[in-house]
């Protein structure tokens, strides 16, 4: 790679030009940032203290609390950084090791969110089997896989991005490393690598959105044959992760199912999947599931007893 490339180190133009709204921007997100390390933080706190929270359903989500807290801090706290920085840099081993946590922590929360899928129509479809079904040794195989095809996806294509020849120019358009914008500083054709990264990204986010898909029309139409209150108890249940999984699933597959065009558009689209939607993720469960919330309830009374 080094004889190859002539480059060393980038510049990133950033979100903005402005520094005063480059200022503000820092205040409104480093906030946002410690909410989100705070709040999937206590998430897995509580899961791992709390005794009544050990049912696979729970032991899924502290995994994606800490899915979570490792993907945004791949690209928040530089980005935090760089918001009071009149010069942006990064070298270019640095860039390749913020694309390769980025999509690997990224890739695995897309699998855990399947995972968790997988989790709901199994409590829901076949009650008297779940807890034969989902045992703890399933659980740990199905957290660990989610996190090797993460590895093995970014693996993919950081192996991809690290033969092209980079010999200037040097300022990548955006406010952190992303495969695209990269790909345009490349002093060669990267049509091929292009349409193989896209395709890679593209194609576990479409796939993995299907299944879910799949998953809750399966679960919904088996919730007829159940009463109201079962009914009710169920979509409870179910709504939370929806939600999440529309937040994650919509901006990913906008950027990665379609040839990059406007990079103001797909930083802006960038700044909610990467900052909002990892601070969003606690909140939607933690305020829909009362378990979580008195286990919280009960910690923090122990805490400020002792």
């Amino acid at each position: 790679m080094a004889k190859a490339n002539n480059v060393t180190e980038l510049i990133i133009t950033g979100l903005f030009q402005d520094p005063e709204v480059q200022k503000v921007c820092f205040v409104l997100f480093l906030p946002v940032y410690l909410a989100t390390v705070l709040g999937n933080g206590l998430i897995v706190v509580t899961v791992s203290i709390s005794k009544s929270l050990r049912s696979p359903m729970y032991f899924f989500l502290s995994s994606l609390s800490l899915v979570e807290i490792c993907y945004s801090s791949t690209v928040v706290p530089k980005f935090l950084t760089d918001l009071l920085s009149k010069i942006k840099t990064i070298s270019l081993r640095g860039c390749l090791a913020q694309i390769f946590f980025f999509h690997f922590f990224g890739v695995a929360e897309i699998l855990l969110l399947v995972v968790m899928a997988y989790d709901r129509y199994v409590a829901i479809c076949k009650p008297l089997h779940y807890m034969n079904i989902m045992s703890r040794p399933l659980c740990h195989m199905l957290v660990a896989g989610s996190w090797l095809g993460g590895f093995v996806h970014s693996i993919i294509q950081v192996l991809i991005t690290i033969q092209l020849p980079f010999c200037g120019p040097n300022v990548i358009d955006h406010y952190f490393c992303d495969l695209q914008p990269l790909f345009k500083l490349a002093c060669t054709d990267t049509f091929i690598e292009s349409v193989t990264v896209m395709a890679n990204s593209g194609l576990i986010a479409l796939c993995s959105f299907l299944v879910l898909v799949t998953s809750y029309v399966i679960i919904l139409v088996s919730l007829r044959k159940r009463s109201a209150e079962g009914r009710r108890k169920a979509l409870s249940t179910c709504a939370s992760h929806i939600a999440v999984v529309i937040l994650f699933f919509g901006p990913a597959i906008f950027l990665y199912m379609r040839p990059s065009s406007t990079f103001t558009v797909d930083k802006l689209v960038a700044v909610f999947y990467t900052v909002i939607t990892p601070m969003l993720n606690p909140i939607i469960y933690t305020l829909r599931n009362a378990e979580v919330q008195i286990s919280m309830r009960k910690l923090w009374t122990k805490r400020t007893e002792a």
